[in-house]
């Protein structure tokens, strides 16, 4: 799978708190070295970690945006970001 240009764009315009925890929680010990990688980077290397990987990260945004609906519960509140 090849994600599109605004698939892109729409992950690394979100937050990382999520799409890291994602990965932190349900990844290999790889994505959860990932994670935590993804948490601590400045925007320059968010953005290099997004592009190396962005089929799979796309994944794990998907993930983390499933964990925040969870989370946010029937009334839909704030998630963590």
């Amino acid at each position: 799978m090849m994600i599109t240009p605004e698939q892109l764009n729409e992950m690394e315009r979100a937050g990382v708190y999520w799409t890291a925890r994602a990965l932190q929680e349900q990844g290999s010990r790889f994505y959860r070295a990932l994670g935590a990688a993804l948490e601590a980077a400045d925007a320059a290397n968010r953005r290099l970690i997004y592009r190396t990987w962005p089929d799979a990260l796309w994944d794990f945004y998907r993930r983390g945006q499933q964990l925040a609906a969870q989370e946010a519960g029937p009334e839909g509140g704030p998630g963590g970001e």
